[in-house]
């Protein structure tokens, strides 16, 4: 019942923790001007992982300088359901959160969804599909990391292919139309391995924001993936 690579609806979403923050609305604008779908946000809070980063106040910046594409909420914090009323309030369009990090991971999805967000969960590389099962019919996103969360520019973690497997036949067997994510050390390079394994949806950071033209990395990712 896995819905063919050609028919997926595959989408982009360039990670801001590898863009410019100096200019972030221009980097965010020429990344989506680039052919990228979403804007992707990892949102970091030096205690549920080792890196601390932005929170809803850069979303909303984003909002009133203009963007208007989806906005792809991380959250790698804890607790998590009052950062989920702020990036709400702020403009997310997902926001995704691990449920080890929530006291109650059913009450923060439906949290997600009555704040008119659009849920999504995360399991780190170690932790298993079996963990989550409950919730996937309940959730928009469900979020592979293929690197141990938090700093940019790691490289893939091999074994997340057969996790991607496993991650895509469960949510095809059941009938489920939530998007499968992958972040960490997508590139060009293995894009269109990462999609064969089942992916739809793909985090890329400092293979984007470090390229020296955008446009050129994105149709690359593209024209990969419609060769599928």
């Amino acid at each position: 019942m896995s819905i063919p690579q050609a028919k997926r609806d595959f989408k982009i979403a360039p990670s801001i923790l590898s863009a410019d923050f100096a200019r972030l609305g221009e980097e965010v604008d020429a990344v989506l001007k680039a052919g990228a779908d979403f804007v992707h946000f990892d949102v970091m809070d030096n205690h549920y992982v080792p890196n601390l980063t932005f929170g809803p106040m850069v979303c909303k910046a984003l909002r009133n300088y203009g963007i208007t594409a989806p906005i792809d909420v991380h959250l790698m914090v804890d607790p998590v359901d009052d950062l989920v009323k702020t990036f709400a309030d702020a403009g997310a369009t997902y926001i995704s959160f691990h449920p080890d990090a929530s006291r109650h991971a059913d009450r923060t999805v439906k949290l997600i969804r009555d704040l008119g967000c659009k849920p999504g969960v995360v399991l780190n590389p170690a932790v298993t599909l079996e963990s989550v099962k409950h919730l996937l019919d309940q959730v928009d996103m469900l979020l592979l990391m293929s690197v141990n969360p938090g700093f940019g520019g790691q490289k893939f973690i091999p074994y997340t292919l057969d996790k991607l497997k496993e991650a895509r036949a469960r949510l095809d067997d059941a009938g489920l139309e939530a998007r499968l994510e992958v972040d960490g050390g997508v590139s060009t390079a293995n894009i269109a391995d990462v999609a064969r394994a089942g992916a739809d949806t793909f985090v890329a950071g400092s293979a984007i924001f470090g390229a020296q033209n955008y446009e050129s990395v994105i149709k690359q990712m593209r024209d990969t993936l419609a060769q599928l």
